[in-house]
């Protein structure tokens, strides 16, 4: 049901803004069209911009390790240093300040605070670091939207168990996630358990373009893996690491922190070529294999 509602809540906001540009088509679209609460915002992930990979006593990644395998990265760059958030997120939150937007969606590096998953102690450099990008934000009067998971895990569950083809993550994930609320609730009201994992589960075991790299023909030729079977295994796993992160939450700091949580689903849309039985029942087959694999009111 909390799918629905979220579905309901961005078909109003398109309709909303769709709205606005027929209105404005002859003229500027000004803030003042929106209402008071619309939240204007920028977002990230911690990966792509923080950079510091060994500082601050963080473990190393499944990307840490994918982005310095020879021939993983076409380029042979990596995420080192990325745009230098660990060191530059003053300037950064300024920036966003002075663009005048009034949320910040961002990732927290699993390693960063959990450098070996639920295998070793919370990391107080990891904790301190996004304690101070959440006062920040707020001190600006930006809103923080946080993502738990951002496609980086701690390298040790993969060599441990295989990441996200066991069930055992299920419980590390709910681990992170629960330090995680115990540690930012207080002020981060909007929690996003999962960045897009239908698009996971395809780039990294069926083309095996991210990390583990798992694959088998036709769908790609990775040393490792079965597109037919290991996607549909890792999606599962996310699923019910999701649904037990949403039972955490809600059972036991929604009420006193008052925030919110959902997931983020990457969704794309199909219309059938021809108005027939078949290619309609192929639109319903694509749609599902998008938004209703990962998001139904079964959850």
């Amino acid at each position: 049901m909390a799918c629905k509602a979220a579905l309901s809540r961005w078909l109003l906001l398109l309709f909303w803004c769709a709205h606005l540009l027929l209105r404005s088509c002859s003229s500027e679209i000004h803030r003042s069209h929106f209402p008071p609460s619309f939240l204007f915002g920028t977002s990230t992930s911690a990966y792509q911009i923080e950079g510091g990979y060994l500082e601050g006593k963080k473990g190393l990644s499944n990307w840490d390790v994918f982005t310095h395998k020879q021939g993983t990265i076409e380029d042979g760059s990596n995420g080192d240093i990325a745009a230098d958030h660990y060191h530059r997120y003053m300037e950064d939150i300024e920036l966003m300040h002075s663009l005048g937007v009034n949320s910040y969606r961002f990732s927290i590096a699993w390693t960063r605070i959990l450098p070996r998953g639920r295998f070793g102690d919370i990391n107080p450099d990891g904790v301190a670091f996004y304690n101070q990008i959440i006062d920040a934000l707020l001190q600006k009067g930006i809103q923080p939207f946080v993502t738990i998971f951002h496609y980086d895990i701690p390298h040790e569950l993969e060599e441990r168990y295989g990441g996200w083809l066991s069930p055992a993550i299920q419980k590390d994930f709910g681990y992170f996630a629960e330090v995680c609320f115990k540690m930012f609730g207080d002020r981060v009201k909007f929690w996003v358990t999962m960045n897009q994992p239908n698009l996971l589960a395809k780039f990294a075991y069926m083309d095996g373009w991210f990390p583990p790299s798992r694959c088998s023909k036709p769908f790609g030729n990775c040393v490792f893996g079965n597109s037919s079977k290991e996607p549909y295994i890792a999606a599962h796993n996310m699923i019910l690491s999701h649904a037990n992160a949403v039972s955490i939450y809600r059972n036991n700091y929604q009420k006193k922190q008052g925030g919110y949580i959902g997931i983020s689903v990457g969704a794309r849309w199909y219309e059938p070529l021809r108005n027939t039985t078949i290619d309609l029942l192929a639109v319903e087959r694509a749609i599902s294999f998008n938004v209703p694999w990962l998001c139904s009111s079964k959850q």
